[in-house]
């Protein structure tokens, strides 16, 4: 199920701003990861709700599948 809800939504999902990769892994809580299976939708900086726009904003779920949005920082190829 969660392989294709990501096939289904990476594109969409791809073009918010901060957005650099979607993939399938454990959700996390408090820095901690949980045994939750969730989209994770990595971003490069974690930017407060207030200051996006309403379309930037990525949902906390998607068909009843959670994301999980994790900052990542700057992901570079050597």
């Amino acid at each position: 199920k969660l392989s294709d809800i990501q096939a289904r939504y990476v594109e969409s999902l791809m073009e918010k701003p901060n957005v650099i990769g979607v993939g399938i892994g454990l959700a996390k809580e408090n820095g901690e990861y949980t045994s939750e299976s969730a989209l994770i939708v990595m971003v490069e900086k974690k930017v407060p709700l207030a200051e996006l726009a309403p379309d930037d904003v990525i949902p906390s779920t998607i068909e009843g599948v959670r994301i999980d949005v994790q900052e990542t920082g700057p992901i570079q190829a050597f």
